[in-house]
């Protein structure tokens, strides 16, 4: 919490697609938010500019959050700076996309250091002032692939399972000190990265989402507002799939 009384959330990998509308929900809504960006400094600065024109406050730090050292020099800032982390959300992910047979062994250690790795190293160094203030939010988003796996996704979709059992590994190590630890599973989002996708392959997807529709970042923006608020503190290790009902098919 800064010296003024707000929470502050961090989001990691918060300046494009899905991060940047929990960040942009967020500042709406009264925190100080805290974006982690890897290589994206211009989306960060415009990000800050926005919040800036609106009235709303925040910060930017460039982080590789796959990094231990990085992330808890990220943290001891933070805290000098602002204060202590409420809201952790763990956004940052990436894709190596290909068949297991033609998969290098460098892609699929990229993407389990990036997207699961990352979530041992950013919750090892928020939990103790959580625990120490007794209030904490750690949301992590996953993704359908991780209950559902997918072609091709084979590491992705094993860093986004591994999330699953951490989180709730997490929750129960935890849950005692006022801090909730749960997962959002997004289904077919439309973002910058899958704008670049064949128009077939969206279609395809589309025709398996029963709501008839791909969901929008600000769809997972709601659900974390949700379980980031006080009244989300009986929700404890859940997974919330964000996904307009594609993974009942």
């Amino acid at each position: 919490m800064t010296k003024d009384g707000k929470k502050i959330a961090l989001v990691t990998g918060g300046t494009r697609g899905i991060g940047r509308g929990i960040a942009e929900k967020l500042a709406d809504e009264g925190y100080f938010v805290i974006v982690n960006f890897a290589n994206s400094e211009t989306a960060a600065k415009e990000l800050m500019a926005e919040f800036k024109s609106k009235g709303q406050s925040g910060s930017a730090y460039k982080c590789d959050v796959s990094q231990e050292t990085e992330v808890a020099e990220m943290f001891s800032r933070i805290e000098q700076e602002y204060g202590t982390v409420d809201v952790l959300v763990a956004n940052a992910g990436i894709t190596r996309d290909t068949l297991v047979m033609r998969m290098k062994a460098e892609a699929w250690h990229d993407v389990i250091e990036t997207n699961l790795s990352s979530l041992f190293h950013l919750t090892k160094a928020v939990l103790r002032n959580m625990m120490k203030n007794r209030f904490g939010r750690i949301i992590a988003i996953s993704s359908i692939v991780g209950l559902m796996g997918n072609a091709g996704q084979a590491n992705y979709a094993a860093s986004k399972a591994g999330i699953i059992g951490y989180i709730k590994s997490i929750a129960k190590e935890v849950a005692s000190r006022g801090i909730t630890a749960n997962v959002i599973a997004p289904g077919f989002i439309a973002t910058d990265m899958t704008a670049l996708l064949p128009d077939e392959l969206k279609e395809m997807s589309i025709k398996h989402i029963p709501n008839g529709r791909a969901g929008t970042p600000e769809d997972i923006a709601n659900v974390v507002s949700f379980l980031a608020n006080v009244e989300s503190n009986y929700i404890q290790g859940q997974v919330i799939a964000v996904d307009g009902g594609m993974s009942l098919s």
